[in-house]
């Protein structure tokens, strides 16, 4: 029932649209097919970044009073959780708000994933097609006719890790620090930080070698949109932040 809905909602119409984009951009390149279509996925998925992106700030900028409700209440914990969801309902804070989120976009990227993992492209699977979805007469799968996106490919892969890495970067330098200097989280999301930054890029490059140069381009390009996003992302509410803030003064 899972697979069938997986399927259904999530691999086939992605698999239809990006049949439909190699049918449409020049040339039939499957790269800039997929190039485009994990642009597209990202903008739809962008307001559910901005969401979670504010559920966080604003649940960063409570940290002092929720400290402070684990001072006032240490050793009761009842009481403790029973404030601190009284103190997200006055500031309009929906801490679940992240999670789900990821639940949405979760699937979304994987079946995008899985598409170009297991789909050949150097046939079409017409079973999964709609009726509507055009046929490309002929697929390149040369990108830019220079790179093969069946063979696996070093400078792809190198790339890869290296988007990655930036990614991660500015995902995490934004992390909220205390007023001595030091990070609010834990030495254990400390670690794991460490780990998508430094480790997490030489996992993905080698799975874009070990795979294909389409799974590289994707990796490529879902990473610089996700840096892309992510500036976007912190712009947009900080400049919506200082439009309160003026706002307000006035």
């Amino acid at each position: 029932m899972i697979k069938i809905f997986f399927y259904s909602v999530f691999y086939n119409p992605i698999y239809n649209a990006l049949v439909a984009l190699v049918a449409l951009v020049p040339g039939s390149d499957t790269g800039i097919a997929i190039i485009l279509l994990t642009i597209i996925i990202r903008l739809i998925l962008l307001p559910f970044s901005l969401s979670a992106a504010r559920t966080q700030r604003a649940m960063k900028s409570l940290e002092p009073k929720i400290k402070e409700l684990k001072d006032k209440h240490k050793g009761d914990k009842e009481k403790e959780a029973v404030e601190t969801l009284a103190l997200y309902r006055e500031a309009r804070v929906n801490p679940f708000a992240s999670i789900l989120t990821v639940f949405i976009q979760l699937p979304v990227l994987l079946a995008l994933y899985f598409v170009f993992l297991y789909e050949p492209f150097s046939t079409i699977n017409t079973a999964r097609l709609y009726a509507f979805t055009p046929i490309p007469g002929a697929i390149s799968l040369q990108f830019l006719g220079l790179i093969s996106l069946t063979a696996k490919s070093m400078i792809l892969a190198i790339f890869a890790g290296l988007t990655q890495f930036l990614q991660a970067h500015l995902a995490l330098s934004g992390s909220l620090k205390s007023a001595d200097g030091t990070s609010v989280q834990g030495d254990f999301q400390k670690v794991m930080n460490l780990q998508l930054k430094y480790v997490f890029p030489f996992i993905i490059a080698t799975i874009s070698y070990t795979t294909s140069g389409a799974i590289a381009l994707y990796f490529i390009t879902t990473n610089l949109a996700g840096s892309l996003q992510e500036w976007y992302v912190r712009r947009t509410i900080a400049t919506q932040e200082t439009a309160v803030e003026v706002l307000i003064e006035g």
